[in-house]
C-alpha cells in the first residue's frame, strides 16, 4: 500500500493551469478509443505492438480493472490528461514501478494524441505528476526513457528537468522490436523548490 492515509480516502486529481489529471473510468472508453485510434500512426512507433482488441471495449474493461488494482497495491497511478478548458483527453501519464523501502523511486510513461501534440500539454502533466511524485508519494527520483529517435519525448524530459544518465541497450520491446532507449532521472533534492514553491 502507499505509505499515506491519503489513498484510502479519495483518489488523486490534479489541476494545472492548462490542463487536469485524473484516473481512468469506465465511461472514458469512447473518448480513448477514438483519440487513440485517430493518433495511432502517430504512437505506433513509440509503444507496444499494439493487441488485435487494443481498443475494444472488452480490453478497456481489463486495462481499468488493472489500473485499479495497481493503484490499490500502490504499484502506479496511471492519469488521463483533460484540456481544462474544453474538457477533451488529450492524453495519458502513468506513475509506474512504484518502489519503496531503500528505493523510494518510480517511472513515468506518457502518450498524447496526435493532434494535441507539440501545445505544452504533456510539459504540463510531467510537471504536475514530478510534484504529486515527491510531494504525495514522497519518492526520491523519478525515471524516464524514451528511444534516442524521440526528439518530442526528449524535449520535454529535458525542458522539466530530467537529466540523461545513460542508455539502455535493447530495453524494451517497442513495436515489435527491441530498442535502445536514453536513461532520464530527476532526483527529488534536483526538482527541491520547484515542487515548493
Amino acid at each position: 500500500m502507499f505509505p499515506l492515509p491519503f489513498f484510502r480516502r479519495e483518489l488523486p486529481a490534479l489541476k494545472g493551469s492548462r490542463i487536469n489529471l485524473r484516473l481512468p473510468e469506465p465511461s472514458d472508453h469512447r473518448e480513448w478509443a477514438s483519440l487513440r485510434q485517430t493518433s495511432r500512426a502517430f504512437l505506433e512507433p513509440w509503444e507496444p505492438r499494439w493487441s488485435p482488441d487494443e481498443l475494444e471495449r472488452s480490453a478497456w474493461r481489463q486495462r481499468i480493472r488493472r489500473y485499479r488494482e495497481d493503484f490499490e497495491q500502490g504499484l502506479a497511478v496511471a492519469f488521463f490528461i483533460f484540456e481544462n478548458r474544453s474538457g477533451r483527453l488529450v492524453g495519458g501519464i502513468t506513475v509506474g514501478n512504484i518502489r519503496h523501502g531503500v528505493s523510494q523511486s518510480g517511472q513515468i510513461g506518457y502518450w498524447i494524441g496526435e493532434r494535441y501534440a507539440g501545445q505544452g500539454f504533456m510539459l504540463e502533466a510531467v510537471r504536475l505528476v514530478i510534484n504529486f511524485a515527491f510531494e504525495t508519494l514522497r519518492l526520491h527520483r523519478i525515471e524516464a526513457a524514451c528511444i534516442p529517435d524521440n526528439a518530442r519525448s526528449v524535449r520535454v524530459l529535458e525542458k522539466a528537468g530530467f537529466q540523461r544518465e545513460g542508455l539502455l541497450r535493447s530495453y524494451l520491446r517497442i513495436n515489435g522490436s527491441w530498442q535502445d532507449h536514453y536513461l532520464y532521472a530527476l532526483i527529488c533534492d534536483d526538482w527541491g523548490g520547484k515542487a515548493r514553491g
